[in-house]
């Protein structure tokens, strides 16, 4: 029987089988649409480029960036290569302007990080921050993040995030969201047993949606403490740039899941 998570305002979730068109959560009947893991091209359309970069992000941007673009090799990519002193590694996906992902390098050196952006913008202003705290943990892809994380090793990683994505909110756009089955199978394949993937959004829709899906994945596990509790940052968090634009729109809860891998 199709059944869907549906997150209930009193802070609570349960699994019902609604089918009405367009319900909170709803997985379309239909088969999903098909996400190539072999890195070719899929239905990935995130914005590249927006405003002109401003002359000094223009120079780190073209000056900086070859040195910390990751190249993918024919084979596997071992993330202790590119951060050969490390002792953990872990995963941004889209990491938009970098906040988030700056800030954790800087505080944790001995941890290699990738991070996964196309538009350009996002791209030079983490470029600049790499630049002014000196980061030497960071290295950046700058392309579909499917076809990096296919190219990881089984338990490679001890954590990856997702924070605040695109929700591409229209019905007939929900095959570009980057959370599916195919791209939650191949996270849960290169984590770590034990290590935990953080999403969060403040879209209520794009929540349901997520969780629909990771309770579909038998490698990925969410059990929390208490009902509610998603609606809390994860401790030491510092919103994004996302969150305060959400919050300036009126929107003003947010939903921050923590899932762990089996």
């Amino acid at each position: 029987m199709w059944r869907q998570p549906l997150i209930r305002p009193s802070g609570t979730f349960s699994l019902k089988g609604r089918r009405e068109h367009g319900a909170v959560g709803e997985i379309p009947d239909k088969p999903h649409h098909p996400l190539n893991v072999r890195g070719e091209p899929r239905a990935f359309f995130g914005r590249r480029s927006g405003k002109r970069l401003h002359k000094g992000q223009d120079r780190l941007f073209h000056e900086k960036l070859p040195a910390l673009e990751i190249a993918l090799p024919e084979g596997t990519l071992d993330p202790a290569v590119l951060f050969p002193a490390a002792t953990r590694f872990e995963l941004e996906i889209g990491y938009g302007g970098g906040e988030h992902l700056a800030r954790m390098a800087a505080e944790n050196p001995a941890t290699g990080y990738i991070g996964c952006e196309v538009f350009s913008g996002g791209i030079a202003k983490l470029v600049e921050a790499i630049d002014a705290g000196d980061l030497r943990n960071v290295r950046l892809f700058t392309d579909d993040a499917l076809k990096l994380v296919v190219k990881l090793p089984t338990g490679s990683l001890d954590a990856a995030y997702l924070l605040y994505p695109d929700p591409w909110p229209k019905s007939r756009h929900h095959k570009r969201r980057f959370v599916s089955p195919t791209t939650l199978a191949e996270l849960a394949r290169v984590l770590k047993p034990g290590s935990i993937f953080r999403f969060a959004t403040d879209i209520e829709d794009y929540a349901n949606w997520t969780l629909a899906h990771v309770l579909r994945e038998p490698l990925l596990h969410f059990a929390p403490s208490r009902p509610g509790i998603w609606y809390e940052p994860w401790p030491g968090w510092m919103p994004t740039r996302y969150e305060d634009k959400a919050r300036l729109e009126g929107r003003m809860k947010s939903f921050y899941f923590e899932f762990t891998r089996r």
